[in-house]
């Protein structure tokens, strides 16, 4: 199982996004946090600054959106250059059938859960993802501290993805540092979503390479990723 970093620019400078999508070319992904203020309690950037972000670096791009109506607005960010777009389920009107649009306009989809969003309900729809993003902290701002909480969730959410042998990637989202990913790795995470822990630091790509081996660390002694 192959880890992945996402360095979230919701913790970049904003008035130097393309600098700072190059300081973390090493990454996976750049995460781009899209908020607008009634999903949740903040505003952020829309289409316009993705289509440029996606101009302006070779690192795909992975639209979280945090946003009501994803319905009507999902499909706009894989036509900007998002090559992942994520919708809240407690958001969307119909999941299976966005994540099926999302999917045929050519971007990975990916469906998240709040932290007090069980997943159990949501088991059926697995097969039509291909990611899970488990919010480990309130969705709607950066620096929040990780709710441990979140940790047997990130759990049961592995052991559906392996009882039902999917090639499905388990993205956390909130709170990810070098104190907290070695935990979540082994919990069953994947593809980690840093903001501060990656911006905050001296050398973000260092930073981006330093949590990339702790979780790779933890990932190989995890019961779960046994025999992957």
């Amino acid at each position: 199982m192959a880890v992945q970093i996402n360095p979230s620019i919701l913790s970049a400078d904003f008035a130097r996004l393309a600098d700072e999508a190059k300081a973390v070319e090493g990454a996976d992904w750049l995460h781009v946090d899209v908020m607008d203020n009634h999903f949740v309690p903040n505003l952020t950037l829309g289409v316009p600054v993705v289509e440029s972000l996606a101009r302006a670096t070779d690192t795909p791009l992975d639209c979280h959106l945090m946003i009501e109506a994803p319905d009507r607005w999902a499909p706009q960010y894989v036509e900007a250059g998002a090559s992942s777009v994520t919708f809240h389920v407690e958001a969307a009107a119909a999941p299976v059938r966005l994540a099926r649009e999302i999917r045929a306009k050519g971007a990975r989809a990916s469906m998240a859960l709040r932290p007090a969003t069980p997943i159990e309900p949501y088991e059926d729809l697995l097969p039509e993802l291909d990611m899970l993003l488990i919010m480990t902290v309130e969705p709607g701002f950066g620096g929040q501290p990780f709710l441990d909480i979140m940790l047997p969730k990130i759990r049961r959410t592995r052991e559906l993805i392996t009882k039902h042998g999917l090639d499905l990637w388990l993205q956390i989202d909130g709170g990810v540092s070098a104190e907290t990913i070695e935990r979540c790795a082994d919990a069953g995470a994947d593809v980690f979503v840093a903001g501060s822990a990656v911006y905050g630091a001296n050398d973000p790509a260092e930073a981006v390479r330093a949590l990339r081996k702790q979780a790779e660390g933890a990932t190989v002694k995890a019961s779960w990723a046994c025999g992957h």
